[in-house]
Parts: C-alpha cells; sequence; structure tokens
C-alpha cells in the first residue's frame, strides 16, 4: 500500500512556532482525506523521544538514523536520504534533495524572508533557508507556497524547474474553553513568536500612543530569536507594567479562550508567508488590524482594518477607531468571519494529495 510520508520534525522544535502548527493541521487533514489505497505516516530526525511528533491517524513518526543537526547538514550537502514512502511532503524547505525514480517529493516554502528580510533572520538561518528552498526549487517535483504574494516573490529569488502552488492554510478548529483567570476586559492581542519581523516593537510604540490607557496588550507567544523584550520595550515608552503582559506560549485551550476575549487582534508584521494568527482571529468574531505586508493583506481579503508597516502612530490610531467604534469592529468581525469560511485545512490537504495522486 502506498504511503505518504510528511516530515514531521518542526513538530520536535524548540520553538514549532506558526510552522509546527501548519505541520500537525496538515497531517491530521491529510490522514482525515487519503486517496483509496493510501496511507500517512511521518518521518523525523534521530530524537530520543517522539512523543511531540505523534498525530492521530497518522503512521509513526519514522526515526531517520541521524540526529537533527546531522540530518539538516546532510540534506543541505546534497544526500540522498529517502524518508520512506511513495511520495514525501516536506511542510519546511527541511526536505531531501530529490525523490528517486518513480517516486514524488512536495516542499512547503512559507515565505521569502530570507531575501526580503534577511536582517530578521540570523545570517546562518539565511544562507540556510536561501540553498534549502533554492534546491527545493531546482530538485523536487513541486513546491506549495500560502499565498500569491509567496509566489510572485519566489519567482525572483529562487526560479527553478518545480511547478508553484498555490495552497493557502486553513482555520484550526480551537477547543471552547473558560478564560484564564485575570483577563482584563478588553485588551489588544498580539499571537505569534516574539521576534523581529512580528513588528512587536512597532506594536508597543503604538501602545503607548493610543487614546485608550487602560486597554492593556497582550502577547501570546514564545520568545524566537533576536532577543526581543517587550517589556524593556514598554519601559523605554513610559508604559506600566499594566500595559504590556506576555503570556508566553498557550495551548490550543488557552489560545481560544484569550483569542475570543480580545478587542481586537494586531498584526503588525514586517513579513508574513501567509498569518495564520489573523485567519483564526477573524474565525473567532475579532476584529483585525494589520500591517500592509502583501501577504496578510492577501490573506485578509480586504476584510481587516490595515496600516503601513513601521508606522506606530496609523497603527494606534486604527487601534483607537476599532476599541472605540462598536459599529467598525462589529462590521470587521462580520467581514472576517465571512473570510475565514474560505479557507480549510481539508482544501489544503486535497491539493497536496493532488501533486503525487493525480485526481485525488
Amino acid at each position: 500500500m502506498p504511503e505518504l510520508v510528511v516530515l514531521a520534525e518542526q513538530l520536535l522544535s524548540p520553538v514549532p512556532g506558526g510552522t509546527g502548527r501548519y505541520t500537525a493541521e496538515l497531517l491530521r487533514a491529510l490522514a482525515a482525506t487519503a486517496p483509496e489505497g493510501w496511507t500517512v505516516g511521518s518521518a523525523v530526525a534521530r530524537h530520543a523521544d517522539v512523543t511531540a511528533a505523534r498525530v492521530p491517524g497518522v503512521r509513526g513518526p519514522r526515526r531517520l538514523p541521524l540526529p537533527p543537526k546531522a540530518l539538516v547538514a546532510a540534506w543541505q550537502a546534497g544526500v540522498p536520504l529517502w524518508p520512506g514512502g511513495a511520495a514525501v511532503h516536506a511542510p519546511t524547505p527541511l526536505a531531501p534533495p530529490r525523490a528517486p525514480r518513480g517516486r514524488s517529493l512536495s516542499v512547503t516554502v512559507h515565505d521569502t524572508v530570507p531575501w526580503t528580510h534577511p536582517e530578521t533572520l540570523t545570517p546562518r538561518g539565511v544562507r540556510w533557508h536561501r540553498a534549502m528552498i533554492g534546491r527545493a526549487a531546482r530538485g523536487a517535483d513541486a513546491l506549495v507556497v500560502p499565498t500569491e504574494a509567496v509566489r510572485g516573490e519566489l519567482a525572483g529569488f529562487a526560479a527553478g524547474p518545480a511547478p508553484v502552488h498555490v495552497v493557502g492554510h486553513g482555520v484550526t478548529t480551537l477547543p471552547v474553553a473558560e478564560p484564564p483567570a485575570g483577563l482584563p476586559p478588553r485588551y489588544v492581542l498580539a499571537v505569534g513568536t516574539l521576534e523581529p519581523r512580528k513588528g512587536i516593537d512597532v506594536l508597543v510604540a503604538a501602545m503607548a500612543l493610543l487614546a485608550e490607557p487602560e486597554v492593556p496588550l497582550l502577547l501570546a507567544g514564545q520568545p524566537g530569536w533576536g532577543g526581543l523584550d517587550p517589556l524593556a520595550l514598554a519601559r523605554e515608552h513610559g508604559l506600566g507594567e499594566h500595559r504590556v503582559r506576555v503570556l508566553g506560549r498557550l495551548s490550543d485551550a488557552e489560545l481560544a479562550a484569550v483569542l475570543r476575549g480580545a478587542s481586537v487582534l494586531a498584526a503588525p508584521s514586517l513579513a508574513e508567508g501567509f498569518g495564520l494568527p489573523v485567519l483564526e482571529a477573524m474565525a473567532a468574531g475579532v476584529p483585525v488590524v494589520h500591517s500592509d505586508a502583501p501577504a496578510l493583506a492577501e490573506v485578509a481579503g480586504g476584510a481587516g482594518r490595515m496600516v503601513p508597516r513601521g508606522d506606530a502612530r496609523a497603527l494606534a490610531t486604527a487601534l483607537h477607531e476599532v476599541l472605540s467604534s462598536g459599529p467598525l469592529a462589529a462590521g470587521l468581525a462580520a467581514a472576517g468571519r465571512e473570510r475565514a469560511a474560505a479557507f480549510s485545512w481539508r482544501r489544503a490537504a486535497l491539493a497536496v494529495w493532488r501533486l503525487h495522486v493525480p485526481g485525488a
């Protein structure tokens, strides 16, 4: 019985981030939509504990013979270590260089940040992503990108014979849960890894300009690269301790409760490939204010309030308008729900299946 093997290494990362959610949700959807006669498995590097990479309905994960750093180096060097299966999908650029004869390989490229905003990554990260994405463009059977914005940008940086398919993400069904104790009655929420390209510095500056001094900013997400310290930024802008709260990494149930209680979601990123928090907020009926990063504008589809990247005053003004106008907030919430309904993980999974099983 043929098997589609999905590389699930991102689920074992210390900071899985949005690509971790993408990997988990796509795996579940691929298993639920497998064509007749096919199965879905997963593979990871050699780890002592692979519990976090186990997904119901998915076989494995199969442990490859190399530990994580060695696997990264081997595939970057072009070692043809195949993780098994008749087909492989890599949800990140960590992928084998090519598929053996009679098998197929697809690779997801989430964004073009290594070229457009290299200063927001480590120099090593920039080199690795450029090399692996370029290799995938030359050696994979298909590339998957989440937006037309990424497809257009990628053509100028890593062109190759691999056809590029736009496959949007889906909306995660978050569990219903009681909100954590101590949540304020109104707050601005930002969701994502705390790193430079997320625009957190601009958001904190905007909070200092906000006309509603009683409304705090809540940040849901783990610290990432760059040493970003939101609390230090808050002090620099004269914000009291109650105005910025770092919640850290939340479970799905905790995130659902915090998201549904938000007055507005802020997504001030400098660059994104998709922007899952925007879509999840819209699905939850939360008004969204987002930057004019092309992918965020594409995903929001006019259902959010858009502001120029890096403009703290414009961001503060947009947040104030949503916080102070019930009709505006309600209109954005309704438009967001309608926009989010156009995306699903099932649709994404079926698109990936068609890359490997014609007619699936």
